[in-house]
């Protein structure tokens, strides 16, 4: 899957599975903004990554700031001349039962993981939208949702209910922006090998309670996820769009629970 010629735009990009999915499209020949509010951390990953030969820059930038997003979006062009793939991915959680969930806690969470991704999707699809009219080929969307978009985990409410709104987002970008052969998706992960499962390779009940749930018996890699986003980007899913992939071992047609070898 060739991105050659290409520049994308990945948003939560200095860890985890923004990372693995800005390493995998500059692996595939893109060039890559990877763009995260934790500068030191994004600075260096970019850093890496460009010593090991692809063609990235880091941008620091909130996804809930205007601003920022217009500095990001104008600085990628200036830099590479155009923006043909994004990956909404900048995420947050706040964790918190019902009754005790606060105001706070919960507008900062769609802040981030919703909101953000609708500005910065919307800022992305105009200057995509004027690269078209210009003469230029029509960009990709991909949405970072999550199974937790179907599911509920009840002390981690705004979460669920931001992406759950990231499933609807998707299909409405796809719907408004499919005039313009702008395709829009999203991805489902599951269980993930990232910094919110670390506990996982110290509690063993944790690791058992997350198999018991997954047909596949493994917690997924961030590299996995960056797999799928690499096909959504690519002209191989060139008829696919407002659709949710979920990468999620087998989890969603699951009712009940599977046994987890000792």
């Amino acid at each position: 899957m060739s991105l050659d010629n290409k520049t994308a735009i990945v948003t939560g990009a200095a860890r985890g599975i923004g990372l693995a999915c800005a390493r995998r499209l500059a692996e595939d020949g893109a060039k890559v903004v990877l763009a995260d509010v934790e500068e030191d951390i994004g600075a260096a990953a970019a850093a890496d990554l460009s010593e090991q030969g692809h063609n990235v820059m880091f941008a620091a930038c909130d996804v809930t700031e205007r601003l920022d997003i217009r500095n990001l979006v104008t600085g990628t062009v200036e830099a590479y001349g155009s923006v043909d793939i994004l990956i909404n991915n900048a995420a947050i959680v706040a964790g918190g039962e019902f009754l005790e969930l606060s105001e706070e806690d919960f507008d900062r969470v769609i802040a981030v993981n919703l909101k953000g991704s609708f500005l910065v999707g919307q800022a992305v699809a105009r200057q995509m939208v004027e690269q078209i009219e210009a003469g230029g080929a029509p960009g990709t969307i991909i949405n970072m949702s999550s199974v937790n978009a179907v599911f509920v985990i009840p002390n981690q409410l705004p979460y669920s209910v931001s992406k759950g709104g990231i499933n609807q987002l998707t299909k409405a970008m796809a719907l408004s922006l499919a005039p313009h052969g702008i395709r829009v998706n999203a991805i489902g992960p599951g269980s993930i090998m990232t910094d919110m499962l670390s506990a996982v390779a110290t509690d063993e009940e944790m690791r058992r309670r997350i198999l018991s749930r997954t047909p596949l018996g493994r917690i997924g890699e961030p590299e996995e996820i960056a797999g799928v986003a690499a096909f959504l980007a690519s002209d191989d899913s060139s008829y696919i769009s407002g659709q949710t992939i979920y990468a999620d071992g087998g989890r969603l047609p699951l009712n009940y629970t599977v046994p987890v070898p000792d």
